[in-house]
């Protein structure tokens, strides 16, 4: 089976490019370039899309991945999303919350402090949004909830509307924690970098302006420090089909969403269920 560090370095990584934010058309917006009809449109769960929050816009973003039995593990996050000033400029933070190895280990993660920059619109060839982010050790290192450090990730979002029925997203990122404790065979403590790369993008079937289905795929490739001391990179791979929808109530907008991502490491697979709720809103 996969073990509980890969699993949870994998949906930790994961669960950071929620940042993402989930902005979706309102009746009477424009689509990208006024060409499609208003639809949902940033709409992954795991794959991180390129559209910023828009002016005077709030979101309230909750998730909840569940695995088991045999072994139970929950990983639960909070994103909240702002605007700085415009549209070009968005503020958020992430919270994980673990409770895994059936609950034999449980707290809060390392929350990440984030900044990205719209650097293309919808208008342009593709909406582009870089991220950067600051992971604080706010994890029990002990717990294998947090490194135990500060490190630093950056992300490049890619979205484009291929058709008025379908859009698409694409990731490329880094994740890097410098100077993580270990304890090798012969009982020696060691320092390393880790460094964790993520890629990976997802297909939205757009079935009506509220409704979509999705299918997200994002490869993981996991420095950990090994029984030597060095570095050992194991590749986890995660396949996630899923559905939300769009509750429109006044100007309060109302997502939830569930999907099934599908793990695959080291010759194993194991299957969870992803639940998904935000709330946006003007503020």
């Amino acid at each position: 089976m996969i073990t509980r560090i890969e699993k949870s370095s994998a949906l930790l990584s994961l669960l950071l490019l929620q940042v993402a934010h989930t902005q979706v058309l309102q009746p009477g917006e424009p689509g990208p370039g006024d060409e499609f009809s208003d639809a949902i449109e940033d709409n992954s769960f795991f794959i991180e899309e390129a559209y910023n929050q828009g002016p005077g816009v709030v979101q309230h973003i909750f998730s909840g991945t569940f695995f088991g039995p045999p072994q139970k593990e929950v990983i639960l996050g909070f994103t909240q999303e702002w605007p700085v000033g415009s549209q070009d400029h968005q503020f958020s933070f992430t919270v994980p919350y673990y409770l895994l190895n059936s609950n034999t280990f449980s707290g809060i993660g390392d929350v990440l402090v984030n900044y990205r920059y719209q650097l293309c619109s919808s208008d342009d060839w593709a909406a582009l949004a870089p991220r950067v982010s600051i992971v604080l050790p706010t994890g029990s290192f002990g717990k294998v909830l947090g490194r135990g450090v500060v490190g630093a990730q950056v992300n490049l979002p890619a979205s484009k509307r291929l058709a008025e029925h379908l859009v698409a997203h694409a990731n490329v990122g880094a994740t890097m924690m410098p100077g993580v404790k270990a304890t090798n065979a012969a009982g020696a403590e060691v320092k390393r970098t880790l460094t964790f790369i993520n890629v990976g993008g997802s297909v939205i079937v757009l079935v009506s302006a509220n409704f979509n289905i999705m299918l997200e795929a994002v490869e993981n490739f996991l420095g950990e420090i090994g029984t030597t001391g060095d570095i050992e990179w194991t590749t986890v791979t995660i396949l996630s089909p899923g559905m939300r929808y769009a509750i429109d109530v006044d100007q309060l907008q109302i997502v939830p969403g569930v999907a099934v991502p599908i793990v695959f490491s080291a010759g194993e697979r194991d299957v969870g269920v992803f639940f998904y709720l935000s709330f946006e809103h003007p503020f």
